[in-house]
């Protein structure tokens, strides 16, 4: 009997190192695959932002060499035009011949005028890609926030920063929450690394009329909140005060309709507005 004993649990060791074992290599493989599976995730997203960004660059190189060609067919269409007028008038003798090389030399400052151009468009695009940038840097910075709580886009040439009013104020009040003072501090951060921007806070309401009290009107509760929102600008994160203005627009600058509950929501918002810097297209003006 002694002798079956043994012979049995010399059966079944084996089977049960063998479950053993691999109950510890399937726990194993099985955390691997968690982490695998974790990294492609993360993966899948970084490629998602990436293809976004290119998509983004691609439209404003689009919208660039559209431009260059109307403006190149222009000069085109100019040039060919006085050339043929030119030589009408020396064939019909109207003019004479010191007219005529007058004539010809405004026509030779096309091509000065071609390269000024050229250069503008240089310039433009120049400060495309800079705006572009400038939101990349800022998405990046504030992060995986809802597009519904901040959204940041370039609208002809001018880079906004549309941040919703409940993430920024509670109901009617123009006292800037906590967690917005930080997300605040992110957009400082970027705004900080561009020492030559300057910009406009704007508040903006919907058409509800202000019944809290303290204040006058959604005019001047629009004031407030864009106040409050560049003093902390300055005062806690340390931009300067001369790059900044702050501006309200009350209730008569919507972005959707004032009838719906959502629309409303939309409204109520404070817009960062980065200035464009005209002045460099002036200096290049003066020298011409």
């Amino acid at each position: 009997m002694t002798h079956i004993k043994h012979l049995l649990w010399a059966g079944l060791l084996p089977v049960l190192l063998f479950s053993c074992v691999s109950s510890k290599k399937f726990k194993a493989l099985q955390s691997k695959y968690d982490s695998l599976n974790s990294s492609y995730s993360a993966c899948q997203n970084d490629l998602k932002n990436c293809n976004s960004k290119t998509a983004d660059l691609t439209r404003q190189k689009s919208d660039c060499d559209s431009r260059v060609d109307a403006l190149q067919k222009q000069i085109a269409f100019l040039k060919d035009n006085n050339t043929q007028a030119l030589k009408q008038l020396e064939d019909m003798s109207v003019i004479s011949s010191a007219q005529a090389q007058s004539i010809r030399k405004s026509l030779d400052n096309l091509g000065a005028k071609d390269a000024y151009i050229q250069s503008l468009q240089q310039m433009l695009a120049h400060k495309d890609s800079m705006n572009m940038a400038l939101v990349n840097n800022l998405k990046g910075a504030i992060g995986d926030l809802n597009d519904q709580d901040i959204n940041i886009k370039v609208d002809k040439g001018v880079v906004y920063i549309d941040i919703s009013d409940k993430l920024l104020f509670a109901s009617g009040k123009y006292a800037v929450t906590p967690r917005a003072q930080e997300v605040l501090g992110k957009v400082a951060q970027v705004l900080k690394a561009q020492p030559d921007i300057e910009f406009m806070v704007e508040g903006h309401t919907d058409n509800v009329p202000y019944r809290h009290g303290d204040l006058l009107d959604n005019w001047d509760l629009s004031v407030k909140r864009a106040t409050a929102v560049v003093r902390i600008l300055q005062n806690k994160y340390g931009l300067e005060p001369a790059k900044m203005a702050a501006a309200g627009r009350s209730e008569y600058l919507p972005v959707a309709t004032n009838d719906t509950p959502e629309g409303r929501q939309l409204n109520r918002r404070t817009r960062i507005v980065i200035l464009p810097q005209l002045d460099q297209f002036f200096k290049l003006l003066e020298h011409k």
